[in-house]
């Protein structure tokens, strides 16, 4: 195809979390939000968006209008309750059945292109592709060769079974997805990934929603002290995110601390294999001597988590694998100051001495030593937070959007021609002939 079109309607898979979820619990985390995020905003451009993710609950409906121009399709796989993530091979036959059935229901051509998210979501990409004739774009977001090579201690590797799902997956789309520079050089060196078809899109920050604010109103609302110091810690409370470490590195500042105004703050919730000890956290609080210091917040939406973040003094992204970092982003467009793992996005989402601190590895030490070093200079912290606000509004979703958009039409542009993807064009030019024609005279 030529013209560059876009798509006219997406199916766009996420099969193991559904972008309704609240991100901080389960297995909602940032990819959540990417799906939402990038579905709502390319409905507004013109492009309707049906995402297929699998069902966790009886009281799902089988369809949900969730935005203008945005379905979503809840699958049925496998049972509601009690399936781990990584139980979820096993129900990729019944989940693919069901969204080539979906189609089926359609007049050919229905969907244009498809947009898969996360190794599971392209193999159902994979299959709906070929029968489908039209393209598949995948976007990864985790990829399990990375996240081996930086295990946290104590954690469980990924299995070669997701590996190798990977890498099929890599092989077979049309076009890539990665997050960062970074992120494409990784799908190069560690699965052959053709560089030609991958596109760098950098995820954004919802910025009408996470901006600057009081910080004193932030935490009346939250029911959290004026006058503390206040280090805080997002996301799903599981060894890959680290924040044991964080924790660790706290404990001597905050027994250290002679005015009793030093706290953590940790938002989030149990995942993944951090479900096996769910209190393991607040145990090692306890162990360690400053229980009374550290306090645990669920995980918030978005208009309660912008709150978070402005309450924070410094935001601290201790993982120890992350594709890009949403949590860096969103606090620093609050005007919040970020100390992050040298891992990654993070040395994309944190401009290093600018708006943060990035740190070389997770050694405890080093680790107290950073902190330290920003908490006792509270100047330093009032300037990296001023810098945060313009550094953060580089990364909008609106930017993002326009990149899928030309990673969309560069897929079209270059898919092999077929009869339904003819067929399918060929009605679309001939509605855009008939809406465009000259109007006759009489």
């Amino acid at each position: 195809m030529t013209g560059g079109l876009q798509p006219r309607r997406i199916a766009l898979i996420s099969v193991h979390t559904s972008p309704l979820a609240q991100p901080g619990t389960g297995d909602a985390g940032g990819m959540n939000v990417y799906v939402w995020q990038t579905a709502r905003r390319l409905a507004r451009r013109g492009v309707e968006v049906e995402i297929f993710t699998r069902a966790t609950s009886s009281a799902d409906r089988p369809v949900v209008q969730a935005a203008p121009g945005v379905l979503v399709r809840h699958v049925e796989a496998g049972p509601f309750d009690g399936l781990d993530k990584r139980d979820l091979p096993g129900q990729l036959c019944a989940f693919s059945a069901n969204v080539l059935r979906a189609e089926a229901a359609q007049a050919p051509g229905y969907y244009d292109l498809i947009h898969s998210h996360y190794w599971l979501s392209g193999q159902v990409g994979w299959l709906a592709r070929d029968r489908w004739k039209v393209p598949l774009v995948h976007t990864a977001h985790t990829l399990a060769a990375v996240k081996n090579a930086s295990l946290a201690g104590g954690d469980t590797a990924e299995p070669l079974g997701r590996v190798i799902g990977e890498r099929q997956v890599i092989t077979e789309a049309d076009r890539l997805i990665a997050n960062t520079r970074t992120e494409a050089a990784e799908l190069i060196d560690l699965y052959d990934a053709d560089p030609d078809k991958i596109d760098v899109v950098v995820p954004g920050a919802d910025l009408d929603c996470y901006l600057p604010g009081d910080r004193a109103a932030a935490r009346a609302a939250l029911g959290l002290d004026p006058d503390d110091v206040l280090v805080t810690f997002v996301g799903r409370i599981q060894p890959l995110k680290a924040p044991d470490v964080l924790l660790a590195a706290m404990a001597p500042l905050i027994r250290a601390d002679l005015t009793g105004r030093l706290r953590l703050l940790i938002v989030g919730g149990p995942s993944g294999t951090g479900l096996e000890r769910p209190a393991a956290l607040a145990e090692l609080a306890a162990t360690m001597g400053v229980a009374d210091r550290v306090t645990f917040f669920p995980p918030q939406a978005p208009e309660r988590l912008a709150q978070v973040y402005r309450a924070s003094n410094l935001v601290a992204v201790p993982s120890f694998s992350e594709s890009f970092g949403l949590v860096a982003v969103e606090a620093q467009a609050c005007g919040v100051p970020v100390i992050a793992a040298e891992v990654g996005g993070l040395g994309v989402a944190v401009d290093d001495g600018i708006t943060g601190r990035l740190v070389p590895g997770h050694d405890i030490d080093v680790w107290t030593r950073e902190l330290a070093g920003l908490l006792g200079d509270p100047e330093r912290l009032e300037r990296y937070g001023a810098a945060a606000v313009g550094h953060a509004r580089g990364f909008s979703w609106e930017h993002t959007t326009d990149a899928l958009l030309a990673s969309y039409t560069a897929a079209m542009d270059h898919f092999p021609s077929g009869p339904a993807r003819r067929g399918a064009l060929g009605r679309r030019r001939a509605r855009g002939w008939l809406k465009n024609r000259p109007r006759m005279a009489g």
